[in-house]
C-alpha cells in the first residue's frame, strides 16, 4: 500500500517535512494568475498531496451534463474505497465529522469517483471541507451560468482548491454566502 500524507501549510508558507509544496503550474487558460494559483493557505489548512491525489475529471462530463444532472446519479464511492483512502493517508482512527472523503475535483464540475480524485479532507481548521463544499456550489453555478469554463473550474480547484476558494469566496468566505446549502444533489 502506498504511503499517503497531507500537505499542511506551515508558518511563513513553509511545508512540513515529507510534504509537497502548495504551488501549482498555471495553465494559459486557467483564468488564475500564477500568484493566485500559488496562494499559500493559512497555517494548518490541508491540501491533498498532488502526487497521490492530483484530481481526475470524468472524461464524459460536459457543461451540459454537469448542469442538468444531480450528483446523486454519479456519486459512487464504495465504503471499501473510503477505507482505502483513509489508510493510504495514514488515518487509522477518526470520529464522525472530523474528515470527509472528498472529491478534489467535485462531481458538481465533472470530477471522477476514481481514488486519484479522493482524499480525506478535514473539517478543521477553517477553511475545511464545509467551506470547500460551498466553493463547489459556487463553481457549479458559475459553470452553468457561463461565467467560468468547465475545464478552467476543474483546473483551478485541482491545482489549489484554497486559491480557488480565495478567488471566488474571499479569505473570509463571504463572497460565496449565496451558495451555502445549495448544490447539485450533494
Amino acid at each position: 500500500m502506498r504511503a499517503r500524507g497531507f500537505i499542511i501549510a506551515g508558518v511563513l508558507g513553509l511545508t512540513l517535512s515529507g510534504c509537497q509544496g502548495t504551488s501549482g503550474t498555471p495553465t494559459s487558460d486557467s483564468g488564475m494568475s500564477a500568484s493566485a494559483l500559488a496562494a499559500t493557505p493559512p497555517s494548518g489548512v490541508v491540501l491533498p498531496r498532488r502526487d497521490l491525489t492530483p484530481g481526475l475529471a470524468d472524461p464524459q462530463a460536459t457543461t451540459d451534463i454537469v448542469c442538468h444532472r444531480s450528483t446523486k446519479t454519479v456519486r459512487n464511492v464504495p465504503l471499501s474505497v473510503h477505507d482505502q483512502v483513509y489508510a493510504e493517508y495514514g488515518i487509522t482512527h477518526h470520529i464522525t465529522g472530523e474528515y470527509e472523503v472528498d472529491h478534489l475535483i467535485p462531481l458538481e464540475v465533472g470530477g471522477s469517483n476514481d481514488i486519484k480524485n479522493l482524499w480525506p479532507e478535514p473539517a478543521n481548521p477553517v477553511p475545511g471541507f464545509h467551506q470547500k463544499d460551498v466553493l463547489e456550489n459556487a463553481l457549479h453555478a458559475k459553470v452553468c451560468d457561463g461565467s467560468v469554463n468547465l475545464s478552467d473550474a476543474q483546473t483551478q480547484i485541482a491545482t489549489n482548491w484554497y486559491a480557488a476558494y480565495v478567488r471566488y469566496c474571499g479569505t473570509d468566505g463571504s463572497g460565496c454566502d449565496k451558495y451555502k446549502y445549495q448544490g447539485n444533489g450533494s
